[in-house]
């Protein structure tokens, strides 16, 4: 099966969420949390992970919270999700052509590769902002 992970999904929805505020503003981890549906341990985790990536900073204390590092136009899903799960790959032989033995004379490292190429070229020209703007659209719709 070739999905992300639940961790990976939870940190778009995370960071998602904090975009959609203005930059440098924070958010108490419990309300993303409750915003998104996500289970508060697991997200204090990811929000780690995500601030030794630079994606997101955390601030303790009463007036603490997690905000962007950057500004929202500036960080892609590519980017959230291999802060989570490591570089996207469909197949091994799209991370490494050198483990196939036989990548010369096989069709299928061709279209794997192409299918990765396309996949990471999205993802990277998608950005937390555009994410965040749709969201808002959806929830104005939805209302």
């Amino acid at each position: 099966m070739l999905e992300i992970t639940r961790q990976a999904d939870y940190a778009l929805r995370a960071t998602v969420e904090v975009a959609k505020m203005e930059y440098g503003e924070r958010a108490p981890t419990a309300a993303i949390a409750e915003a998104q549906q996500i289970p508060l341990p697991f997200l204090a985790k990811i929000v780690s992970q995500l601030v030794v990536r630079g994606i997101l900073e955390a601030t303790r204390g009463a007036s603490g919270g997690v905000s962007l590092a950057r500004p929202a136009d500036t960080i892609t899903m590519l980017e959230v999700i291999e802060a989570i799960d490591g570089p996207i790959t469909i197949n091994r032989c799209t991370r490494d052509p050198s483990v196939c033995e036989r990548s010369a004379s096989c069709p299928f490292c061709e279209i794997f590769t192409e299918a990765q190429q396309q996949l990471v070229e999205k993802l990277g020209s998608t950005t937390l902002k555009q994410l965040a703007d749709r969201l808002t659209e959806l929830e104005a719709t939805a209302a």
